[in-house]
């Protein structure tokens, strides 16, 4: 089982002059649900090298059993300075490919064209492909085969307007995720804000927050197991 993970490169919060990132809740939490289960897993994003971090999730309060170990893996961290160009990969080499959020990706993933390949090629192949927290706004671009947008018509989930309100970030970002996802005629549901909450529809899959980070992930390796 090889488990391709895509985190941004982009470190600019807007003209907030503060840092963002990939949340590293997102990244470590999945990391060890694969990598318990025996997966081979490679780290992309579209510049390669070490993608940044947004500062607050190495925060006391946003620590982790799963954050807590990835900062003690020598493995893990060496695999995080060097990953992948996203245009170098393809899905061919893949069984599944997942996502972790932070605000980043709303910045470049979102417009990436080798990202928007990368998706719309993997679930055509018939793989699943799973995202969580802010990382579902990358869908926003990628079509189905016959070019309507791909989340038209399917149960999806993603960063709440209510949770970015609660972080004070609707002005900042580029686009909510959450109208973003209906506005491309998405079945947007959601669970409690900060709640784990993760829908699947045939082989996409969504999470909400960071907390639905883990569940994600378990969900992806029993939809594999399924085929």
């Amino acid at each position: 089982m090889k488990i391709l993970m895509v985190l941004t490169s982009h470190d600019r919060l807007g003209d907030t002059g503060r840092k963002t990132g990939f949340w590293l809740e997102e990244l470590a939490a999945p990391y060890y649900v694969f990598k318990d289960a025996g997966a081979e897993i490679v780290l992309a994003s579209p510049q390669g090298g070490r993608p940044p971090l947004d500062p607050k999730s190495s925060e006391p309060g946003a620590q982790t059993d799963a954050t807590r170990r990835f900062e003690a893996d020598a493995d893990a961290l060496a695999a995080l300075e060097t990953t992948t160009r996203l245009d170098a990969v393809s899905h061919e080499a893949f069984d599944t490919v997942f996502y972790p959020g932070g605000h980043g990706p709303l910045w470049d993933l979102a417009e990436d064209p080798a990202s928007i390949k990368l998706i719309e090629t993997t679930l055509e192949a018939g793989k699943p492909v799973a995202l969580v927290c802010h990382a579902p706004g990358v869908l926003r671009h990628a079509k189905a085969r016959d070019g309507t947008p791909l989340v038209q018509g399917k149960a999806v989930t993603g960063f709440t307007n209510t949770e970015e309100e609660a972080v004070g970030l609707t002005r900042v970002v580029p686009f909510l995720v959450e109208d973003e996802l209906r506005r491309n005629g998405g079945r947007f549901s959601r669970g409690d804000d900060w709640a784990p909450y993760v829908v699947a529809d045939g082989l996409l899959i969504t999470g909400q927050n960071p907390a639905s980070s883990e569940p994600a992930a378990a969900r992806l390796l029993a939809q594999l197991a399924n085929g």
